[in-house]
């Protein structure tokens, strides 16, 4: 028994041995294993390891917004979907072409075409609705799938359309602030690792580990949207009456140059970009060129002051209405003998004011025009501007010399009138006009010192005889508001053969109050049918953005705002109220609680909320809300900037 049991013993000896020693060689190979995976293979595993845990994705971020100079969106981008395929992993190309075309609505052709190609990566339709993005989800196409974009919507629709401008598919701007201010607007592109959180939330972190911005930053102009809206309404009644083929409405604060409304009509919708023209694209204020006509006989009347060549009370021979210099006769439209200078304006005599360009010469006139930056851009900073054309004055013949006394035989854009008459408006000092307050803009050409500031106030002084006395711009007067103004009615060079044809241009200026102006408002209507004179089709114009936007900064009175209210809307409205007419900014809700924005217009719903402070996130593609987050009757949320966090507000659009 001792025996066996010792043999037992010995056998059981060497079998522990035996599996020590099968441990011990596993346990050596998986240190060798380890050594090897770690020196000879560990770089090439820990870039394995990171490629599947953190994967890489090239995205762009949202497009900047632009704002109007209180706040108010101009310009947003909302989150769509567009369809795109990897050819080489769609299994079945007939199906997947029936299904697209169908769903899609691109023609079969195309669709199987994109499908057939050889390339890795091929758009079938970019920036689809809701419906279509579900419907191309739910038919589960293999090699078919989504992507998440951002398109660009305009709220408030065509107003500011040409200012603005637009964007491509790819959302690149094409015109306007959006081409000009591209850099800024423009998201970022790049490589980003994404983290997601527990609740799929994405993070995008850079080389160094840092969280990144990949947003545009914004562009805030000094447009002001009521303003601009008062602009087009009143612009686009006159445009329609007068059966004209186009007009301009510029709005300017005479302390800053601020441009406060850039009213282009016809308008421009930047939303239905391939349903408009080139026509309608075009900024007409700052590309187009115009023989002004009466309305530059203000700058003739400073020079003349500001060299001593005639007094307000000069006496001039106006000819009885006819005058012969050289080969032509100058006319005007209310003859006269003996006219003191005042009236001469007042009157808007073409030959009294001829004669006084004759008397203050060709080349000193030219220095005036040439200081107050005609035959130059603004450098307002939009594209397409033009110079305007301003001859030498060694080519001006006397001839010339009469007609450009009165406006005709130069060329000028809206946008350098305005200027002009800012430096009138300024005591004499010329002043930058604005579009952009964000970013800041650097001051583009120095302040000059072009007419003494009392030669500045007498010609203000003989521009509100204009329209106070008997003078052609009567029509522009609101009680209680001195206005100095200058009327225009310029014939228009004819488009074959010569000479002037048919046409005019309509215009007027109005500086508000006369005495120290605080706003320049210029109205320029382009071929009217019905009448030409200024003071029957632009004068009127002037009058009622005047009245609606001194109403909208409460400086009219309340017995006033009623009396003009009625009285404009009794000529050119269907009887709105004011407060209607101008539209009045929303007002926070007084309970403190998210209001039902559901069923509201995107225009409608970003007013409330952006006066609130909040800029929501919106989703989807349309111009109506059709859900949103935080629910009406929530809490207004603290802080809806913080990426990822709960009360962020989110407006989804149908």
């Amino acid at each position: 028994m001792v025996k066996g049991s010792q043999g037992r013993k010995d056998r059981s000896r060497v079998k522990i041995g035996f599996v020590m020693s099968l441990f011990a060689v596993a346990l050596v190979g998986l240190w060798v294993r380890t050594g090897w995976v770690q020196i000879r293979q560990g770089s090439d595993l820990l870039a394995q390891a990171s490629r599947q845990s953190r994967a890489a994705e090239c995205e762009y971020g949202a497009r900047g917004r632009i704002f109007d100079r209180n706040g108010q969106m101009l310009a947003t981008s909302v989150e769509a979907k567009s369809v795109y395929a990897r050819p080489f992993e769609v299994a079945d190309v007939d199906v997947a072409a029936d299904t697209l075309s169908r769903t899609l609505g691109v023609a079969r052709s195309t669709v199987y075409k994109r499908l057939k190609s050889r390339k890795k990566f091929v758009w079938i339709k970019r920036q689809v609705t809701d419906r279509e993005a579900l419907a191309v989800s739910g038919a589960d196409l293999p090699g078919v799938r989504l992507v998440s974009e951002f398109s660009r919507i305009y709220p408030n629709g065509h107003l500011a359309g040409q200012t603005i401008g637009f964007v491509n598919v790819d959302g690149r701007g094409l015109e306007g602030v959006e081409r000009v201010y591209e850099d800024r607007l423009k998201p970022s592109k790049a490589q980003f690792v994404v983290q997601r959180d527990g609740k799929g939330q994405r993070s995008y972190i850079d080389a160094q580990g840092r969280e990144m911005d990949i947003n545009g930053l914004d562009v805030r102009l000094t447009i002001d949207t009521q303003i601009q809206h008062a602009a087009e309404q009143a612009l686009a009644r006159s445009v329609t009456e007068y059966g004209a083929r186009s007009g301009i409405v510029l709005v300017v604060d005479v302390d800053s140059g601020d441009i406060l409304a850039m009213a282009n009509d016809p308008f421009f919708n930047p939303n239905n970009v391939e349903r408009s023209s080139a026509s309608q694209r075009r900024l007409r204020a700052l590309t187009d060129i115009y023989e002004p006509g009466s309305t530059m006989k203000p700058f003739l009347f400073a020079a003349a002051i500001q060299e001593g060549v005639i007094k307000p009370d000069t006496l001039i021979n106006c000819e009885g209405g006819r005058w012969r210099v050289a080969n032509k006769t100058i006319r005007d439209t209310h003859p006269e003998k003996w006219l003191p200078a005042r009236k001469v304006l007042r009157y808007s005599s073409n030959i009294g004011s001829a004669k006084i360009g004759m008397d203050l010469g060709a080349g000193v006139y030219h220095s005036y025009l040439t200081k107050l930056g005609f035959g130059e851009k603004t450098d307002i900073g939009l594209p397409g501007e033009a110079s305007g054309i301003l001859m030498p004055p060694n080519k001006w013949t006397s001839v010339d010399l009469a007609a450009i006394s009165f406006g005709q035989g130069i060329g000028v854009t809206a946008l350098q009138l305005a200027r002009a008459f800012l430096c009138l408006a300024n005591g004499g000092v010329t002043k930058d006009l604005h579009l952009v307050s964000l970013p800041d803009q650097a001051r583009r050409n120095p302040a000059q010192q072009v007419f003494s500031p009392e030669t500045a106030a007498t010609v203000l002084s003989l521009m509100k005889e204009v329209v106070e006395e008997d003078g052609t711009g009567r029509s522009a007067r609101i009680p209680g508001i001195t206005i100095a103004g200058k009327t225009g009615t310029a014939q228009k060079a004819a488009k074959t053969g010569g000479g002037y044809g048919d046409q005019y241009l309509s215009s007027f200026v109005a500086l508000v109050p006369a005495d120290r102006p605080e706003l320049l408002v210029l109205t320029m209507i382009d071929e009217p049918q019905k009448s030409n004179y200024g003071s029957t089709v632009a004068a009127p114009v002037c009058r009622e953005v005047t009245v609606r936007t001194l109403a909208y900064y409460g400086k009219l009175s309340e017995t006033l705002q009623t009396a003009e209210v009625e009285d404009v809307s009794g000529e050119t409205a269907d009887a709105a109220s004011l407060a209607e007419a101008v539209g009045e900014a929303p007002s926070r809700p007084d309970t403190g609680r998210v209001p039902d924005i559901k069923g509201m217009s995107v225009r409608r719903a970003l007013e409330i909320l952006t006066k609130k402070g909040i800029v929501p996130v919106l989703k989807g593609r349309g111009m109506t809300v059709k859900n949103q987050k935080p629910e009406a009757g929530q809490p207004w949320p603290d802080d809806q900037r913080t990426e990822g966090a709960d009360d962020v507000f989110v407006l989804w659009l149908s």
